[in-house]
């Protein structure tokens, strides 16, 4: 059974940083390319950051592009996400997403963890 299950989550207030793992089981981790994405309060999804399956070409969206940065550890099967420098506009739900493959669409997701930037 593929299971994705996130943590690191919390409070943090304005310019701090957290940490987000996705543990990732079930599956060949390694040979799959990973997100992240979330959902705003009241919002839609928002992709935020992709990396393929060995580490190349991790891309951002403009909305975090600098401060965060993304990274996986194949032999622990784990994706990470380091936000630094948070904004109260970053707080939402985080999920980690799969991208299946050949069809370049995320097909499983973690239940995803909460981030809250406030002072």
């Amino acid at each position: 059974e593929v299971q994705l299950v996130e943590s690191g989550g919390g409070l943090v207030q304005p310019g701090g940083s957290l940490r987000l793992s996705c543990a990732a089981s079930g599956f060949t981790f390694s040979i799959y390319a990973m997100n992240w994405v979330r959902q705003a309060p009241g919002k839609g999804l928002e992709w935020v950051s992709f990396i393929l399956s060995g580490g190349e070409s991790p891309t951002y969206a403009d909305s975090v592009k600098g401060r965060f940065t993304i990274s996986r550890d194949n032999a622990k099967n784990t994706l990470y996400l380091q936000m630094n420098s948070l904004k109260p506009e970053d707080t939402a739900v985080y999920y980690c997403a799969r991208t299946g493959l050949g069809s370049g669409h995320y097909d499983y997701w973690g239940q995803g963890t909460q981030v809250t930037v406030s002072s």
